[in-house]
């Protein structure tokens, strides 16, 4: 009994030591000052909760020609609302989503988003499988309505940038609300932005319905600029922009059986554009309201593709 006790005792204190080691770690990397005190600074607080209304949608639009037929579609997805709680301990996050219409059975669509903000890195990650995807196609003199359920879709979005006056702007100050911007300030971005997955009619498409498959890949690299606007020390306004240039791409579609490869028309763009809204009530608690967009934009005399993947986020916000 006495042997069973002092080794109950031993694990004890070993994950009370392991504990105590990464919370000193987390809060020595928390508290490290490696930004301009004067515009930037950390709440005082160590852990800060949010809660969390999100609204995100789709979009694609095509023109161009097949065998000879003019074609245009236009398609979009259920716009998907979820309730989600958040967590952020000094620096690491986690959080939920609950979405009510799933809930419900309304609505299958699945998506997943991974964010990791720092003052000088930012990356963005979101996986989106859905069977909502509705709308019309327009094949010559032909006229096709797709309902839901018709299309399945398979797509990943990657995007990253890099802040070069991170000492003086921070994009989580906007968007996950770890720093605070004490001043206004501006930076130019560098980044990248790949996306990839398919689009294709299920076993669900009436008869005489065309058979589609679309594959996407494509990488683009580009920059732009960002600014945060503060406003009597409570309003925080940001905005930022980054065009890119697809530089690889490997988009392909086959419909009813015969597959072509999309042409590359220079320049074909990605546009990744950002917006965000903080109050801060009081240094406890805050609100806001940001939004994401990632457009596609192909176009040439004979086609054009736009794609477009956005996400808006209120939020109500404390710090303990």
């Amino acid at each position: 009994m006495l042997m069973l006790a002092a080794t109950t005792g031993a694990a004890q204190t070993k994950r009370e030591v392991l504990k105590a080691r990464i919370d000193s770690a987390l809060q020595a990397k928390y508290n490290k000052v490696n930004y301009d005190t004067v515009f930037l600074s950390r709440p005082n607080a160590r852990v800060t909760l949010k809660l969390r209304g999100n609204v995100s949608g789709n979009l694609l639009k095509t023109k161009g020609k097949y065998k000879g037929m003019d074609t245009r579609s236009k398609l979009t997805t259920d716009t998907k609302a979820t309730l989600s709680i958040g967590v952020n301990y000094q620096g690491l996050a986690a959080g939920i989503a609950i979405n009510p219409s799933k809930l419900k059975g309304r609505n299958n669509d699945y998506e997943l988003n991974v964010n990791a903000y720092s003052n000088r890195y930012n990356i963005d990650a979101t996986y989106q499988m859905s069977k909502t995807l509705s709308g019309d196609i327009r094949m010559g003199d032909n006229s096709y309505h797709v309902d839901k359920g018709f299309l399945k879709t398979r797509m990943f979005y990657l995007t990253g940038n890099y802040t070069f006056n991170y000492k003086r702007f921070s994009y989580p100050a906007a968007f996950s609300q770890t720093y605070i911007q004490k001043r206004s300030a501006g930076s130019w971005l560098a980044g990248f932005s790949l996306e990839g997955g398919t689009m294709n009619t299920t076993d669900e498409v009436p008869e005489g319905t065309p058979e589609l498959r679309f594959g996407v890949g494509n990488f683009a690299i580009g920059g732009g600029y960002g600014y945060n606007l503060v406003v009597k020390d409570k309003w925080l306004f940001h905005l930022s922009a980054m065009p890119m240039l697809v530089v690889f791409k490997t988009d392909k579609v086959t419909l009813d059986g015969e597959r072509q490869k999309m042409p590359t028309n220079f320049p074909e763009m990605i546009l990744n554009e950002r917006m965000a809204i903080v109050y801060n009530i009081s240094p406890k608690y805050f609100l806001g309201l940001t939004g994401v967009a990632n457009n596609t934009l192909f176009e040439s005399r004979s086609r054009s593709i736009r794609q477009s993947k956005w996400q808006t986020k209120l939020f109500l916000g404390i710090r303990l």
